[in-house]
């Protein structure tokens, strides 16, 4: 998966502009829609430019989050400024891939208002403001941010603080406007599991914090860290006095809530639909694994046939300390070997990355992840494939983690560096992807669907007890996509969702309670987009296979489809017939 802290503050910053040069076709149409979404850009950057300068928009490495008077009043007047100059050169523009990048951008700019508005009007405007400081810092000083720019930092800190001039802290801010709010009849308070899992989880990333500077090379920054700390340590126990009394038990959102969720993912299904889609493709991946269990168990020796016995036993042998990450890059390369022995996509220039995550990192984003360098005006940066901490016990022993046995290595490995989440996004960095189709068009489906898929076109190719993991992966996300509706409809109990993940998945109970609090606060309807898009790129695939015949080649489908950036499923199951069919099926004819 994607970081979806990062992902949530990209809305209001950029993903990509084009390198010069790399593109073999003329780009210009490219350059021209780029400084078009620049302009868009930084119009948005002002309201949380931790994430705008992290991505590269340049001008607010020293800037901090707008919490001042009237805010969603402010963010809608400026996006619909930015709707009303797109729809007047789109009036103008005759190219027809810049007239997609202008559309992509005024419904992005479209659904930003219809978000905003709604949760102004319903919701309570809670917000984790210890993680959203240590997602910011942990881009700003990360280590391939050049030194000058991680110099803001210190700035930026002061500001926080309120020891710039013309600032007061944002602790205060944040109680200021929550407060406000709390007055306003009928709102929706925040989740109580979320609220005290923000609480239990704070003191990790307040201490995370230092360990960032310390690591920064910046110099004179002891006494504001410390103030900071000392401030949002505070902020939380107002927040447990103030916020978590008034908090709300059950985690549902109301109906058309959580259909906006859905909206705002990519996901174009009713919960009823993705429920139906979720709990067919959950009999059917788990009949295969019952088949592909016994070879298994055939080939290690186990004394059992049953799955999810398989798989337990598959998870005994675990890999920690520094052979960890030795073995997932063992993994990643003999990906790349079998990608391009079989043809299935162009592997980039540059090796795939993987690390550990800090303890801080990971109590900020529990699960694997891809995390995305800066990608406006990219210069060589890389994406990194993170793997959740996994730290020693006291006595010198490793507790067991679904992070840490073999098995398991090679679809993760799948997912999050290649074919999946790493090579995309690399491909998007090195290939001259507008930023319209990067950043404006973004979408979970599509993001999610891809490394979904990823693993599917691997999966042959891996040796037997990776292939049952694979489907093992599968089948949560089959999971996924029929609980997490079913839970924010009320259908189906947390507790009765955690024992399908537990006894059925095989999931251990720390990765279960991380799906489940997904499912409820972290980010309700995102965990549906995997399998959504998944099964969007497949039927793409097999209409593509129908029309083309004997002409269909894995490679260049690929190939297309990541050239494409993120597009909406509907937008490219379009441009794949019109781009990529129909050309080949014209040559065809010609031939003949």
């Amino acid at each position: 998966m994607t970081n979806p802290l990062v992902l949530a503050g990209l809305l209001a910053g950029g993903l990509l502009l084009v390198q010069p040069g790399v593109a073999a076709d003329d780009n210009s149409w490219v350059e021209r829609s780029n400084e078009i979404a620049y302009g868009v850009l930084e119009s948005q950057a002002k309201f949380a430019p931790e994430f705008s300068s992290q991505t590269g928009v340049t001008g607010y490495d020293e800037e901090i989050f707008d919490l001042g008077e009237n805010l969603t009043e402010r963010q809608i007047a400026s996006s619909q400024a930015d709707i009303d100059r797109l729809q007047e050169l789109l009036a103008k523009e005759s190219d027809p891939r810049v007239r997609q990048d202008l559309q992509i951008m005024i419904q992005s700019q479209k659904d930003n208002i219809e978000s905003t508005q709604i949760n102004h009007d319903r919701v309570m405007p809670y917000g984790n403001l210890s993680g959203l400081i240590f997602a910011g810092f942990r881009g700003q000083l990360d280590k391939q941010t050049p030194l000058e720019r991680r110099q803001a930092a210190l700035v930026r800190l002061k500001k926080y603080t309120g020891e710039a001039e013309g600032y007061e802290p944002l602790v205060e801010l944040a109680k200021v406007r929550l407060t406000e709010r709390m007055t306003v009849p009928n709102l929706i308070a925040p989740f109580r599991g979320e609220v005290a899992k923000d609480l239990e989880d704070s003191p990790k990333l307040i201490a995370g914090l230092e360990q960032l500077f310390k690591a920064s090379e910046l110099e004179g920054w002891e006494d504001s860290l410390a103030l900071l700390q000392s401030q949002l340590s505070d902020y939380n126990q107002w927040v447990e006095a103030t916020i978590l009394p008034k908090t709300r038990e059950s985690s549902m959102l109301p109906r058309e809530l959580y259909e906006l969720q859905l909206k705002n993912w990519g996901v174009d299904a009713s919960p009823e639909e993705l429920m139906a889609m979720g709990q067919v493709a959950f009999m059917d991946i788990r009949n295969e694994m019952m088949a592909l269990a016994p070879l298994v168990a055939k080939e290690k020796g186990f004394d059992t046939t049953d799955y999810r016995e398989v798989l337990k036993l598959l998870k005994q042998d675990q890999v920690h300390g520094d052979e960890l990450m030795s073995s997932y890059r063992e993994v990643m390369a003999e990906l790349d070997r079998i990608i391009e022995r079989e043809g299935l996509a162009t592997l980039p220039n540059e090796p795939a990355r993987v690390r550990m995550a800090t303890e801080a990192e990971s109590a900020q984003q529990p699960a694997a992840h891809l995390s995305i360098p800066r990608l406006v005006g990219n210069t060589g940066e890389f994406p990194e494939f993170i793997v959740p901490n996994i730290q020693q016990n006291e006595d010198g022993s490793w507790p067991h983690s679904d992070y840490a046995f073999r098995a398991m290595m090679w679809t993760l490995s799948a997912h999050e560096a290649r074919p999946g989440h790493e090579m995309q996004f690399t491909s998007m960095l090195r290939g001259g992807v507008s930023t319209a189709r990067a950043l404006f068009a973004f979408n979970s489906a599509n993001v999610e669907g891809w490394a979904l898929y990823a693993e599917a076109i691997t999966k042959p190719y891996m040796p037997l007890e990776g292939q049952l993991s694979s489907l093992q992966y599968r089948l949560l996300r089959a999971a996924r996509i029929w609980l997490d509706p079913a839970i924010n409809l009320g259908l189906v109990t947390p507790a009765e969702a955690k024992r399908v993940l537990i006894e059925e998945v095989v999931e251990d109970d720390h990765n279960a309670q991380t799906e489940i609090d997904r499912y409820t606060f972290r980010s309700p309807g995102q965990a549906t987009a995997y399998y959504y898009g998944y099964a969007k790129l497949q039927a793409l695939r097999a209409q593509t296979e129908l029309s083309l015949k004997d002409k269909f080649d894995d490679q260049a489908f690929h190939d297309f489809i990541l050239a494409q950036g993120l597009l909406p499923p509907d937008v490219l199951q379009r441009t794949v017939q019109t781009e990529f069919v129909a050309p080949r099926m014209a040559e065809s004819v010609t031939q003949n």
